[in-house]
């Protein structure tokens, strides 16, 4: 038997076509006693609108915006790639995509970017998230427009009701712990912690997972003062020899944020090395791992994170009904673990 169609619904109200079409649409003016009617008929049919293919049919072009921090990060730099490989083919399906940049760990710059979206034409956001009362009015004003607003890798600030797409972080420095206190076999030990900033909630996250379980399950392993790198190779490469050379004890280095191609080469400089967990895994990480300078990598699968924000703002701009995505699954690598290498390409969640 074939699905009940928009036609069977508006013959089932005894309505025209337009009017059934104008009340599942919410568009114009239908007396409460034809909505009524078709809403009714929708209900016995059992129908469904495919809302995706009627837009399509009408040649709607879904705008996209993705806004990322500005920078030399390799793994933000990973995701614009991948993002310009999927919008060349998601132009055949009436999908534009762009890239906005801001700077890195600026809630001030983050929300003028906000601000200016919300005057253009645009039909939804995918925004890596950071912590700040000025993020409150651009979100606002993007709520009041419609326009739904998803975080992606970091969240938004709490009071903000954007669905979530990424990792758990809490649960990614959890992991980090549970392998640096294990690399110490229960034994004492000293653990270096970088992030980029504090005000990122990813990072924040990740290192208050870390501290827990270190304090629950290895109390041994004492967490010495964050060097906050700002993602910046230059500043990680020169604070984290700083810390090795007036603390000889520091046993692991646990990196929660970016500028791993300096900490590689902070590492590289001595003779010996403490062991040393870091986050995604770009060319230089790869690098460290093969030649033993960094013994994990847990990386947050950036292609799954874009389909999957994708696929939430397509179903969201749609005005579909939907559940918060469960949290992306992040890939522990190992030296012996790590995937042939391969140009980016999407994946489906």
């Amino acid at each position: 038997m074939r699905p009940p169609t928009l036609q069977d619904v508006a013959d089932r109200a005894g309505v025209s076509y337009a009017t059934a079409d104008r009340v599942l649409n919410g568009r114009a003016r239908v007396s409460a006693r034809s909505t009524d009617r078709v809403q009714a008929a929708v209900a016995e049919l059992g129908y469904t609108r495919n809302v995706a293919a009627a837009n399509l049919s009408k040649g709607r072009v879904y705008r996209f915006a993705f806004v990322l921090p500005t920078g030399r990060n390799a793994f933000f730099q990973r995701m614009r790639t991948l993002i310009a490989a999927r919008a060349a083919r998601a132009a055949a399906t009436n999908v534009q995509l762009e890239v906005l940049e801001v700077a890195a760990f600026d809630a001030a710059s983050l929300a003028a970017g906000l601000d200016a979206l919300s005057h253009g034409p645009v039909d939804g956001i995918a925004v890596v998230g950071l912590d700040g009362p000025e993020l409150a009015a651009p979100l606002e004003a993007l709520a009041a427009r419609g326009v739904p607003v998803v975080s992606l890798v970091s969240p938004l600030p709490r009071s903000s009701a954007a669905p979530f797409v990424g990792i758990d972080n809490a649960v990614a420095g959890r992991s980090a712990a549970r392998l640096v206190g294990l690399s110490h076999r229960r034994g004492p030990g000293r653990v270096l912690p970088v992030v980029g900033a504090l005000n990122a909630p990813d990072h924040a996250e990740r290192l208050a997972g870390f501290r827990a379980v270190l304090a629950d399950d290895f109390p041994g392993v004492a967490v010495l003062p964050i060097i906050e790198g700002r993602d910046d190779a230059e500043t990680v490469d020169r604070r984290v020899a700083q810390a090795l050379d007036a603390d000889p004890g520091i046993t692991a280095i646990y990196n929660a944020g970016a500028g791993n191609s300096g900490l590689a080469r902070a590492l590289d400089r001595r003779p010996s090395r403490p062991f040393c967990i870091v986050h995604e895994l770009v060319a230089h990480s790869r690098a460290a791992l093969e030649r033993d300078t960094f013994d994990v990598v847990i990386d947050q699968r950036p292609e799954v994170e874009i389909a999957t924000a994708l696929k939430l703002l397509r179903r969201m701009s749609d005005r579909m009904d939907l559940s918060p995505p469960p949290p992306i699954c992040p890939t522990i690598v190992l030296r012996d673990t790590l995937p042939p290498e391969h140009p980016p390409r999407e994946s489906t969640p």
